[in-house]
């Protein structure tokens, strides 16, 4: 590595500089003919001659592949062309001044590409901006990149959150993408809440000891306080409805959510990579390339249970594996409801050599992994449901891999099934695609 350049500008983050399109991509291996869709992925893509003070800083850029008929259409990226692309600065005032970098969702028949702090910006399906979108003014403060929508109703459940009074607040739109309800969520404090979970009765919200503070130069005023607890919040999806607070003994944060689901005892489960103190500050020096970081972005993060009894007001946790992983996922079909599968990136440590992309059976506690081999980083692993598949885990693994030492990278679709295969098929892709943050496969519309 470029000792002299941030870690998120180097090596598999490095920036591309252009914009290009692609058609008729070579294909090895055969693509499941239903999937007939986009891949879209988000990530952090600045500007040449632009270096900013954190990984999360970066101007937004989408990546999209076409998939119809057992063929690879198109691959395609662009910037999302917002004001903070043409240099107008965040001042956290302005909500259309994003770089609407980290995720994009199809909902209501648009395509939003979401930053936390500020408005979503709409985006075609070839990926060219449209312009802002603030739901016909009925959002007037800012919008997680973490939506949950919910597979039974079609509901888009989010949040906006602030360092400042009301810290939080929740969202709920229609499937026609419509907001019905909007709640100050009481109790919350200054928190960095990147995720949240619902279940098919609550919003599941998290408070960590990494909250809002001044002397914090990065570019993101955030940074761990061993004084403040951590908390997660539960409340009722139907509302307006109290939320009830669980304070957890062991202090941790929580940058992505697995799932949230009520188990047989009537008891809020929440799973997810946990943080300690250690972690989380290791992993900050690499996001923001301080001194002492680490070789990869994640320093220590775990798959983690806890479980809240509303009954008694008690509050449990057990980890439920030690490999470091982050960027997880289900099938999101079960979404709110109890699942057995999740996927994540593992990473280098703990007896594994290089990147891979995980399975976790939290059923029986197994595990399988597919090695990405030598410098070759994988993105998050997005779940496909196969046709006519009966088991939660009857599917398909999207993701892009970085290859440093080919300069190019592949989109991947691997038989979530069984990650010890082969991949099912593989998609060169005319470039090498920086590492980048989340995505989804979006079906075309019937």
């Amino acid at each position: 590595m470029n000792e002299r350049a941030k870690p998120y500008i180097s090596d598999h983050f490095a920036p591309v500089t252009d914009e290009i399109t692609a058609h008729e991509l070579t294909v090895r291996g055969s693509l499941p003919p239903e999937l007939n869709g986009r891949y879209f992925r988000n990530g952090h893509n600045p500007k040449p001659g632009v270096t900013p003070g954190h990984w999360f800083r970066g101007e937004g850029m989408l990546h999209g592949v076409r998939l119809a008929d057992g063929r690879a259409e198109w691959y395609r990226n662009r910037w999302v062309r917002t004001p903070f692309l043409d240099g107008v600065p965040f001042t956290g005032t302005e909500l259309d001044v994003s770089a609407a970098a980290t995720n994009i969702i199809f909902h209501g028949g648009r395509y939003l590409a979401l930053q936390e702090a500020n408005l979503p910006w709409e985006v075609t399906g070839e990926l060219d901006t449209v312009g802002v979108h603030d739901f016909g003014g009925k959002l007037t403060s800012a919008m997680t990149a973490h939506p949950k929508e919910d597979p039974v109703t079609g509901e888009l459940h989010f949040f906006s959150y602030s360092p400042f009074p009301p810290y939080l607040t929740y969202h709920v739109a229609d499937a026609a993408g419509e907001i019905v309800r909007s709640q100050v969520v009481d109790g919350s404090g200054p928190s960095l809440m990147h995720d949240f979970a619902i279940t098919r009765e609550h919003a599941v919200f998290i408070n960590s000891p990494v909250v809002f503070d001044h002397a914090e130069h990065s570019g993101i005023p955030y940074r761990w306080h061993d004084d403040v607890p951590f908390r997660i919040g539960v409340m009722p999806r139907t509302g307006p409805a109290p939320v009830t607070w669980f304070e957890i003994a062991d202090q941790a944060a929580i940058l992505h959510v697995t799932n949230s689901y009520v188990d047989q005892g009537g008891r809020v489960v929440l799973e997810g990579p946990r943080f300690d103190r250690a972690a989380w500050e290791t992993s900050w020096k690499w996001w923001v390339g301080a001194p002492g970081y680490g070789s990869t972005f994640d320093a220590g993060s775990t798959l983690h249970r806890w479980i809240l009894d509303p009954a008694t007001g008690k509050a449990t946790d057990e980890a439920l594996d030690d490999l470091v992983t982050e960027f997880p996922s289900i099938n999101d079909g079960h979404t709110a409801s109890a699942n057995r599968y999740s996927y994540a990136i593992a990473f280098p440590g703990a007896g594994l050599t290089g990147y891979h992309t995980a399975k976790f059976d939290t059923t029986t506690g197994e595990r399988q992994l597919f090695s990405h081999g030598a410098d070759r980083l994988p993105g998050e692993a997005v779940f496909v449901p196969a046709a006519g598949g009966t088991r939660e885990d009857d599917g398909y693994l999207l993701t892009i891999v970085s290859d440093l030492r080919a300069d190019a990278s592949q989109l991947l679709v691997l038989d979530a099934s069984d990650l010890t295969a082969e991949p099912v098929a593989t998609v060169e892709l005319p470039r090498r695609v920086p590492a980048g943050i989340h995505g989804h496969w979006i079906e075309d519309q019937k």
